[in-house]
């Protein structure tokens, strides 16, 4: 009971620092995106990585690698997924950049029901009627915001897509959180660092030309990026995961009310009516999870009796 009562805390204090994440990078959204996604993959690796030596995992970190190497199909997978990770973080930071946080909630609202979607298509998981109604709840949702601003939210769609196809490749490789993280970026980290010399040979580099707080920002950002991430590999073992899916609903709710009340964005009749009804599907989806986790646990007793 302890331990249950310890990881719902560190799980709800991970999703509530990721839900005020928007606050942070919009300390330099002066910054460009692509310059912010460099700077978050580099100083991601180094931090991440001397935290890993600090505490003398770098021998693990190292059979990890050749652990890898020696199954090229998940060596390559977990290239691709440092891939996709990269692509949804520039994603994130570009729409918080240019005042669309109220669309990075939306994104990350979907991402559970997108995530099943794609167990049901390649791991041959089976969806239930509830799980069914919950994904046209939802796509009816992004429907009519579609219907109301003349395009796809794009944006929502391309974080929950590539999200959701990290985790699915993620969920077929055993990885330790923080080394995971580090082996992730090692695999951008080249060209992370190219990039940046390509920015500054084009003089178009803000670290260490614009100002202290900009390059600050920019070296914490590989801190809350690690951190985070750090808390839920504490937490989530020891909660249920069906709990761990209920509050991952914080994050998105927070960049929701920062969005809309702290940085003033738009959030109309339509929003409201969309919203509503994917908030519908999460409440089923969530719903839904929870009386079959029951179930299982109910038929485990009876098993062990």
């Amino acid at each position: 009971m302890v331990d249950s009562k310890k990881g719902v805390l560190v799980i709800v204090l991970t999703y509530t620092m990721w839900g005020f994440m928007p606050i942070f990078w919009k300390q330099i959204s002066h910054v460009p995106a692509d310059e912010v996604l460099a700077a978050r993959i580099i100083w991601s690796f180094l931090l991440t990585l001397g935290f890993i030596l600090l505490f003398n995992g770098g021998r693990q970190l190292w059979l990890d690698l050749k652990e890898l190497w020696s199954s090229k199909k998940q060596f390559f997978l977990l290239m691709l997924a440092s891939f996709l990770i990269s692509i949804n973080w520039f994603l994130y930071v570009f729409a918080v950049s240019h005042d669309r946080i109220v669309e990075t909630s939306l994104g990350y609202y979907i991402n559970p029901l997108i995530s099943m979607l794609l167990g049901a298509i390649f791991l041959k998981e089976k969806l239930s009627p509830a799980i069914k109604i919950a994904f046209l709840l939802a796509a009816t949702g992004v429907l009519i915001l579609t219907i109301s601003f003349g395009s796809l939210p794009l944006l929502a769609l391309g974080m929950a897509f590539s999200f959701a196809f990290y985790g699915l490749i993620k969920k077929t490789i055993r990885l330790d959180a923080l080394r995971g993280l580090a082996i992730e970026t090692l695999f951008v980290f080249p060209l992370a660092i190219g990039y940046y010399f390509y920015l500054m040979s084009v003089d178009r580099l803000s670290f260490l030309e614009v100002g202290l707080s900009t390059d600050v920002f920019l070296i914490a950002s590989g801190l809350v990026t690690a951190f985070p991430l750090l808390l839920f590999a504490i937490g989530a073992p020891l909660i249920p995961l069906y709990m761990v899916g209920f509050l991952q609903y914080i994050a998105p709710s927070l960049m929701l009310v920062i969005g809309v009340f702290i940085y003033g964005e738009a959030f109309d009749t339509v929003n409201i009516i969309s919203f509503s009804l994917i908030w519908s599907a999460l409440i089923l989806f969530t719903s839904s999870k929870i009386i079959e986790a029951r179930g299982i646990r109910k038929a485990n007793k009876k098993i062990s009796v």
